[in-house]
């Protein structure tokens, strides 16, 4: 069955490749308003995951990531209506140029042809990542976790209407409703028909992707973010982007897991970030000179290199900027880290030393994100160097051909 499914995505490919912006566009249109008029349905399927998750027993923060509002529905609406007002990446010239010879070489976008997308836990991914694909002329291939299944069982078979209605093959979009782990494995195999694959989850999934694709990957790795107090920093700034970086949203790749503060200041907002974290019920994990200005929990290594996705955060003191960068390049995952100062060489020293997709200056991590960026939404958050990086757009999902221009040429 799976065979036959990426048979007519392949072939469903070469039919998209070559649509015009304004067909793909009308169809983007279409997921909007079946999105708009279909709520009550989407939400009455996030029910059933929702209950589900609630017996398995997942986490408040995992339940958190499933839930399908009203809200969420305008959000994904809002993406899919932002995502088909950008320009088309696809026959973009990257450039152009004539040869001594006579012959005119121009370099262009094209798609990348089929993407296949792991995902876990949130279904607006089903919504974000087809779309992306549909605008950028590709065809997506999507298995979601079990625990959002009729949610983007639903959401998949709402966009293949649209596709349907407005004359784009109903392949472009494709939902695998198996979830079981051996159909990961048949697609990292499928090099026969996927042309990229896009691993979006924990630490386990990516290895386990990593070891076994037969296909190029791009990874959506760990968010093991960090958020650095300088000794320059604005104290209210400072408490301001700790906890939002930390509470806004806790069950997300873009939230703080480690904070590093400055000596120099630690005695002083040390306190003050207590308080505010207590607020929260945030559980703190300290290294020993944290633990001498505030209560809090023992720090162990192994606390440096998770990523808890829940209220939990471990502090650490540190001598200076380039302490605060070198654990950071240590136990980071390359995803999004932030510096809060008022001093700018120690700014432009750390946005320069510090090896990560984003990294920010007196801002939250939590704006690492598609649709901060202004790209509508995002496949993943790459956080490899190759061959895009930070919130992968529709624009990160082409490739480039050169078409050559002569006039009777022969070599």
């Amino acid at each position: 069955m799976l065979e036959n499914m990426l048979k007519a995505a392949k072939d469903a490919s070469y039919e998209l490749m070559s649509k015009r912006s304004d067909i793909k566009d009308k169809a983007l249109a279409a997921v909007a308003l079946k999105l708009d008029s279909s709520r009550e349905l989407i939400k009455a399927e996030n029910v059933k995951d929702i209950e589900y998750a609630k017996s398995a027993g997942l986490s408040q923060a995992m339940i958190d990531r499933l839930i399908l509002d009203d809200k969420r529905i305008d959000a994904m609406i809002t993406a899919v209506n932002e995502i088909k007002a950008q320009t088309d990446p696809v026959g973009k010239v990257v450039e152009g140029y004539r040869r001594p010879n006579g012959l005119y070489i121009t370099k262009v976008k094209v798609p990348l042809g089929v993407v296949g997308i792991i995902f876990e836990s949130r279904p607006n991914v089903t919504i974000d990542a087809a779309a992306l694909c549909l605008k950028s002329g590709n065809v997506s291939v999507l298995r979601g976790g079990k625990e959002a299944i009729n949610s983007n069982k639903c959401l998949g078979r709402l966009m293949k209407d649209a596709l349907k209605e407005t004359g784009l093959p109903e392949a472009a979009v494709n939902i695998i409703e198996d979830t079981d782990r051996a159909v990961v494995m048949e697609m990292l195999k499928a090099k026969d028909y996927i042309d990229i694959m896009v691993p979006r989850g924990g630490d386990s999934l990516i290895k386990f992707c990593t070891e076994h694709s037969l296909i190029p990957l791009v990874k959506h790795d760990a968010g093991i973010c960090h958020v650095f107090i300088d000794e320059w920093a604005d104290t209210d700034m400072a408490v301001s982007i700790a906890v939002n970086a930390k509470c806004q949203r806790v069950g997300v790749c873009n939230a703080m897991e480690t904070l590093l503060i400055h000596q120099n200041i630690a005695s002083k907002i040390l306190p003050l970030l207590e308080k505010a974290y207590a607020e929260y019920n945030v559980e703190l994990r300290g290294c020993e000179r944290t633990q001498k200005i505030i209560k809090c929990v023992s720090a162990t290594e192994e606390d440096w290199k998770t990523e808890y996705l829940d209220y939990i955060l471990s502090i650490k003191v540190v001598d200076g900027l380039d302490d605060a960068v070198n654990h950071i390049n240590k136990y980071g995952s390359q995803h999004s880290e932030s510096i809060v100062t008022e001093n700018y060489t120690n700014s432009e020293r750390f946005l320069d030393m510090v090896d990560a997709a984003a990294v920010y200056v007196n801002a939250s991590t939590r704006w690492t994100d598609g649709g901060e960026f202004g790209l509508g939404a995002e496949i993943g958050i790459s956080t490899q160097k190759l061959h895009c990086r930070g919130p992968m757009g529709a624009d990160d999902l082409t490739t480039t051909k050169y078409r050559i221009y002569g006039s009777g040429q022969i070599k």
